[in-house]
């Protein structure tokens, strides 16, 4: 059974509203954190609260063993989820590394009767067109490249030994998982899906994206926005109204709402 203090240490609320009746659960990019999503939580109305998935191995979990399969990391957020706050709805959103792990979860969600409303895959190719890789196999200069050329994490704190040695295990730990991983393609959700990626996103193509059409029995909207692969970071008020709009959710109206 899942218990409070393995709930906290799963879910974070970078601003709490516990009358929301929604929850927008965002799951992080390969070596991300919950604290990616914190900017989130002002654009969103007051009846949605933002849930940032926290992964073990960094940040204020930096002491734990980063996940090493799919199955399990899924397993125990769904199983987080559905022992928190259950009669909520509750919106996925997953970037990169995160789109799979968010649908995984969702597949899991809707096998033990607890149906999402709505599931939002980015920047990540949809099963069947994600790519083996190995990233993880490189030294650490090497993953520090890669980290650099994606554009997701600043320079300075690649440049920082310090920082390097706290940040590359679970950094090296999350591309093992992700380019390890194969999905069932024949595997569906029932709730509706949206696809978002740049329009210069070489790590997720227009084409490569639209196969998450194959991913759900739902209904399923593409959506292509300019930018690279980290397109979401400058663009973070058109990604979260392009999430409410999908879900049926209003958008705040010109400023973001606050508690």
């Amino acid at each position: 059974m899942t218990t409070v203090s393995s709930i906290s240490s799963w879910l974070r609320r970078p601003l709490p509203r516990p009358g929301a009746r929604t929850s927008l659960v965002c799951f992080p990019h390969a070596g991300g954190a919950a604290a990616f999503y914190t900017p989130w939580a002002r654009l969103l109305p007051p009846d949605v609260e933002l849930v940032a998935v926290q992964y073990p191995g960094r940040q204020d979990r930096v002491g734990e063993p980063p996940a090493v399969a799919m199955d399990a990391l899924a397993g125990a957020v769904a199983e987080a989820l559905r022992a928190d706050r259950a009669s909520r709805d509750l919106v996925l959103f997953g970037h990169s590394m995160g789109a799979s792990v968010a649908w995984e979860t969702a597949l899991r969600l809707e096998g033990s009767g607890h149906r999402p409303r709505h599931v939002v895959v980015s920047g990540r190719p949809g099963p069947g067109r994600q790519r083996p890789g190995t990233v993880h196999l490189r030294d650490d200069d090497g993953l520090a490249a890669e980290l650099s050329r994606l554009g997701g994490t600043h320079a300075d704190l690649l440049d920082d030994p310090e920082v390097r040695a706290l940040l590359l295990p679970a950094v090296r730990a999350d591309y093992r998982l992700i380019e390890t991983y194969r999905p069932d393609t024949a595997a569906r959700l029932r709730c509706p899906l949206t696809a978002v990626t740049g329009d210069r996103d070489e790590e997720a193509t227009e084409a490569e994206v639209a196969v998450w059409r194959t991913a759900t029995d739902g209904a399923f909207t593409p959506l292509v926005l300019p930018g690279g692969h980290f397109y979401l970071v400058a663009q973070a008020e058109r990604v979260v109204a392009a999430v409410l709009a999908a879900c049926g959710a209003p958008a705040p109206a010109v400023h973001p709402v606050l508690p």
